[in-house]
């Protein structure tokens, strides 16, 4: 196995990511952007031309793919399950991923990297470029997200896939593939087809760095909390007026300021706050809350909803409503039965001399879901750096030392 063997990965990547598959949290539709459908009919195209078996959920957006075992010997512990690699389209709907315009920076010395007139990548602001010295950047243009999270994901796997169809006689098990829509909005596996994927194991492809293997993440909720308030002339509100937006500013100052994102780290969870909007006849505000253990996680969240009946003592009945709902789980209990999956894929790291990172994931994927659904589901690296934002970048020998990393994977993960 020849790494120049992967090097169309970096061609798929700059295809894909000219397809702009933003998703939206607020739609009622699933997938929630029709355009998501552009790529994903793309990349089942493409699975028709290399002519691997697969097919298009057109209702709800999956495409589904699979390469049978090529190993003659039925007892073989190769031929008895199947291994999944799976990755989500869509691109955050934090910041516009429309027009992406790649920019490659080769052979990166340690500069600062400028992405427009006004944004700069500065290796002393972000420390992360250190490690990449000496090669090549796929950055933004400073206007736009740039998309590896996920399509790096995307164009490994299809790299991947390609790799397979170009040397028919590379022994390999049965390999299922799955590309999902809304993922970053949630919702990516909440119509998924596990009958028609066919696996009974899975990774997502939709980590950061290369080396990046992960098993553990957030217990996950969302809080939106509704404030109602009196809208009376301020010059006669005395005694009558209930200021919703201020209301709301106090609901905000009741939040720990020591359990935020940008004050936690590993472990430690949060509650933040990720919008808000009001006026003085009605006020929300919008909360994530994370953490890895279930206690402390249900501890946060009894705290929003403690902090809602506290204002409501003062202000009057139903004044101020907390709506908390969970959105997914720590996946550690689901994998730990199944830590093959993980050491087969640090295996094929320390073949490839890549150090493994393993650690919790700030953050979700659909891999917890998935794994609560009866498909232990871990994710492994996909290569991109400053997700969902403009500082967004990847790098070329990352996407192709990960698309060897997962057909090595898919060769011995049940050897």
């Amino acid at each position: 196995m020849k790494r120049e063997e992967f090097k169309d990965v970096t061609e798929r990547f700059l295809r894909y990511v000219k397809i702009d598959t933003q998703s939206d949290p607020d739609s009622e539709t699933f997938p929630s952007t029709e355009k998501q459908k552009n790529l994903l009919r793309l990349l089942f195209e493409e699975l028709q031309d290399m002519g691997v078996e697969s097919e298009m959920d057109e209702v709800n957006g999956y495409v589904y793919g699979k390469i049978p075992s090529n190993i003659e010997d039925k007892n073989d512990p190769r031929n008895q399950k199947t291994i999944a690699f799976i990755s989500h389209v869509d691109t955050s709907p934090e910041v516009s991923g429309k027009d992406v315009n790649p920019q490659i920076v080769k052979n990166y010395q340690g500069q600062v990297i400028k992405l427009n007139e006004d944004l700069v990548l500065d290796p002393e602001e972000f420390s992360s470029l250190k490690q990449f010295i000496g090669q090549d950047l796929i950055t933004t243009d400073g206007s736009t997200l740039l998309g590896a999270d996920d399509k790096s994901g995307v164009a490994e796997i299809m790299t991947m896939v390609s790799y397979f169809v170009k040397h028919p006689k590379v022994e390999h098990g049965n390999i299922a593939i799955c590309f999902t829509p809304d993922e970053e909005i949630g919702k990516g596996v909440d119509n998924i087809d596990l009958d028609k994927l066919g696996a009974d194991f899975a990774y997502t492809v939709d980590g950061g760095v290369l080396g990046e293997l992960e098993y553990e993440n957030f217990n996950a909720a969302g809080a939106k909390i509704v404030v109602k308030g009196k809208s009376v002339h301020p010059g006669s509100a005395k005694g009558l007026m209930i200021n919703a937006s201020d209301i709301a500013a106090e609901f905000a100052s009741l939040m720990p300021k020591d359990q935020v994102p940008q004050n936690t780290e590993g472990y430690e969870g949060f509650i933040a706050l990720m919008g808000m909007s009001g006026s003085v006849e009605e006020a929300t505000l919008t909360y994530i809350i994370r953490d890895h253990n279930m206690k402390k996680f249900e501890a946060k969240k009894k705290l929003v909803a403690n902090a809602a009946e506290r204002l409501n003592e003062t202000y009057g009945k139903d004044v101020v409503k907390a709506i908390i709902k969970d959105s997914y789980y720590n996946m550690e209990d689901k994998i730990k039965p199944h830590m093959f999956l993980i050491e087969r894929a640090k295996e094929a790291m320390e073949e490839m001399d890549i150090k493994p990172l393993i650690s919790p994931i700030r953050g979700g994927t659909d891999g917890a879901r998935l794994s609560f659904m009866g498909l232990p589901t871990p994710n492994i690296c996909a290569g991109g750096v400053n997700f969902h934002g403009k500082y967004e970048y990847v790098s070329i020998q990352s996407m192709e030392a990960i698309s060897e990393l997962i057909t090595r994977i898919a060769m011995n993960v049940f050897k």
